[in-house]
């Protein structure tokens, strides 16, 4: 049973309980004189008659105040401003913070304290700190750490370098997960696998198309059929002289490859860095002449024609030499022979170009069975 509803009454438990509050020591309670007086006695009793002999008054129904614990404290009651006395007498009101605040007189006697000690303890007042100077000498530098948050290991962890960059990593495969399953997409909600598919599809498409267009193509290259060889003017007969030495076994000529390049393959007009060619006698394969062209620029879907500059230079051991005797009967003169008719020249061109747009050289080759050599030599030559 709990403590505020349990009966007291001395008659129902046995012996009576006694307060043991120490604020209620302040007023215990007054023996009585002759026989103790049962509380409860009446409740047991109905018998008894309802008025007391000795006192001639009537008794309780069997509870009064003392049949339970009190457990709240009793303070001795004091007049307010409606029980001021008639002499002028006029004490000081209840004041229920008193003993809060220092303020007012002790009345609790059961630690020892009571109206034999000082009301209250006057605290001296404090001094401003704005008004006194200051020392650094009497400054406290506090050492103990303020209380913080407690944090886990796992939260300790993860405000680490390494746990910032493990979340990273975490994200990124978690990402890359949900977009391979198609639940999310790249700048937003919309960059979806398969978007992004048919996006790469189209992108290769236009990149083919606009390569297809752009890409130079490596051209081809034809004699002229009437005259693959034209004999050198301008500049550059004068750069390379005409000489044929049957003493020395040597000769050197300048010459005019006439070309026909196929540019129908390119959208673009075609730009040469560089071309250079090589001359090969047909029967013996010996390098018989080289040439060079700097930069050029040819127009897009023609055949146009170039002249390309060859110089002719060899030089051989003997007299008998077979490459020699090919091109130096090829270029005698015509009154040398009955019919009026010269031997042909047989040789083969290998052309290295370098095309703007192309990252490595190319190379053409084509060859010539029956060509005029382009220079004629006199009637006196030996």
């Amino acid at each position: 049973m709990d403590s505020d509803r349990k009966s007291t009454v001395s008659s129902f438990y046995g012996a009576r309980k006694t307060s043991i509050d120490a604020l209620n020591q302040d007023y215990p309670p007054q023996p009585t004189s002759g026989r103790g007086r049962d509380d409860a006695s009446s409740f047991f009793q109905p018998e008894r008659t309802s008025m007391d002999h000795l006192n001639g008054t009537r008794s309780s129904a069997g509870y009064n105040r003392g049949s339970f614990f009190h457990a709240g404290r009793e303070e001795p009651l004091k007049g307010g401003r409606d029980e001021e006395t008639d002499l002028g007498n006029k004490p000081d009101a209840w004041d229920v913070y008193a003993d809060f605040n220092n303020a007012g007189p002790r009345y609790s006697t059961a630690f020892g304290m009571g109206q034999t000690q000082p009301a209250y303890t006057q605290l001296p007042p404090s001094s401003s700190v704005k008004d006194e100077p200051f020392d650094p000498s009497k400054v406290e530098m506090v050492t103990v750490p303020a209380l913080g948050a407690e944090w886990g290991k796992d939260e300790m962890h993860q405000a680490t370098k390494a746990g910032k960059r493990e979340r990273k990593v975490e994200s990124r495969k978690q990402f890359w997960k949900e977009w391979n399953r198609g639940h999310r997409g790249l700048c937003g909600h919309y960059f979806t696998r398969k978007v992004l598919v048919w996006f790469l599809f189209g992108l290769i498409c236009v990149i083919a198309l606009i390569l297809a267009f752009t890409i130079p193509r490596v051209p081809g290259f034809a004699f002229n059929g009437d005259t693959p060889l034209v004999n050198a003017t301008g500049s550059w007969a004068t750069a390379v002289p005409t000489i044929f030495a049957p003493a020395y076994t040597n000769f050197s000529f300048p010459a005019f490859a006439s070309l026909q390049v196929d540019t129908s393959s390119n959208f673009l007009p075609l730009k040469f860095n560089s071309l250079h060619a090589s001359v090969y006698d047909l029967d013996t394969n010996r390098l018989i002449g080289t040439g060079n062209y700097a930069k050029i620029s040819l127009p897009a879907k023609s055949f146009p024609d170039i002249l390309l500059p060859l110089n002719y230079t060899y030089i051989a051991t003997n007299s008998s030499d077979q490459t020699y005797q090919n091109w130096y009967n090829g270029c005698k003169n015509k009154g040398l022979f009955s019919d009026g008719i010269r031997p042909s020249v047989k040789f083969r061109l290998v052309i290295e170009m370098e095309i703007q747009g192309l990252p490595s050289s190319h190379a053409a080759s084509t060859q010539v069975t029956d060509a005029n050599c382009p220079v004629e030599l006199p009637l006196n030559a030996a």
